[in-house]
C-alpha cells in the first residue's frame, strides 16, 4: 500500500482522520564499523559533531517521542563525547552478534515507555532527514500498524512497528537481518511511504563511503 502525496510533507490533510498514537523513535547505534577499520559508527563526524547526534535529531525532529538510543561498541567514548541530553540510552552488551540483538534491545527498554508504536532508523545513513521520519509517522493507524519509508518503491528504512507487534519481531530478530523476516513474511500489511523525493538511503560501510558526510 503506498502513501504518498503533498500533504504528507506539510502535514495538512493527509494525517486527517488518522488515530492519534504515541510513536517512540528508536536509533540503532551500536555497530563497530569493521569495514571503517574498526571506527564505530556513532562517533563518525558529521557537521561537527559526532554521527549519532545527527540520527537522535533526525528521529526528534520527525516527530517522534520518546528517542530511544541502542549503544554497544565504544559505548563510554560514545556518552562522553556525544551529547544525548534528552534521549534514554541503553548498552547491548552483544552488539557485535548484529542488529537483531539491538533491536531486541531497543523494543525492550520502550516496553514500558507508554509508545504505540516505534519509527526504528540506522546511525548509518544521514541522507535520511526529518523529512522522511515524519511521513512514515503519519502512516501510523493503531498498535497493529507496520510501515516503512521506500525509494522508488523498494522498502527500507526507517520503519516502523505498531506496539502490538513489538514481541513477534524481537522473537523473529536475529544476526544483522534485523527485521527484515518478519516484515517479508508480512509484506501484505506493510504500508509503503514514498520517501525518495526527500531523502537519500545509502549506508556508511565502507572508507569510500565516508565522504558523503559533511
Amino acid at each position: 500500500m503506498a502513501h504518498t502525496g503533498e500533504n504528507d510533507r506539510t502535514g495538512g490533510t493527509a494525517g486527517a482522520g488518522r488515530p492519534e498514537g504515541k510513536v517512540a523513535g528508536l536509533l540503532l547505534a551500536a555497530g563497530g564499523g569493521r569495514r571503517l577499520g574498526g571506527r564505530p559508527k556513532a562517533l563518525l563526524d558529521h557537521r561537527g559533531r559526532p554521527l549519532v547526534e545527527h540520527a537522535a535529531g533526525v528521529l526528534r525532529d520527525g516527530g517522534c517521542g520518546p528517542v530511544h538510543i541502542v549503544l554497544g561498541a565504544a559505548a563510554d567514548a560514545v556518552r562522553e563525547r556525544a551529547d544525548l541530553a534528552g534521549y534514554t540510552t541503553s548498552v547491548n552488551p552483544d552488539w557485535a552478534q548484529g542488529m537483531g540483538s539491538s533491536l531486541r534491545v531497543g523494543l525492550a527498554a520502550l516496553a514500558g515507555s507508554g509508545a504505540d508504536a516505534v519509527v526504528v532508523s540506522l546511525v548509518d545513513q544521514p541522507g535520511i532527514g526529518a523529512a522522511a521520519v515524519a511521513r512514515v509517522v503519519a502512516a501510523y493507524e493503531g498498535r497493529d500498524s507496520l510501515a516503512a519509508a521506500a525509494y522508488g518503491g523498494r522498502r527500507g528504512h526507517p520503519a516502523l512497528f505498531g506496539a502490538a507487534r513489538w514481541a513477534d519481531i524481537a522473537a523473529s530478530a536475529e544476526g544483522d537481518r534485523g527485521a527484515r523476516d518478519y516484515l517479508r513474511r508480512h509484506a501484505a500489511a506493510i504500508t509503503l511511504v514514498e520517501c525518495g523525493d526527500v531523502a537519500e538511503a545509502y549506508d556508511i560501510d565502507t572508507p569510500e563511503d565516508l565522504r558523503r558526510l559533511e
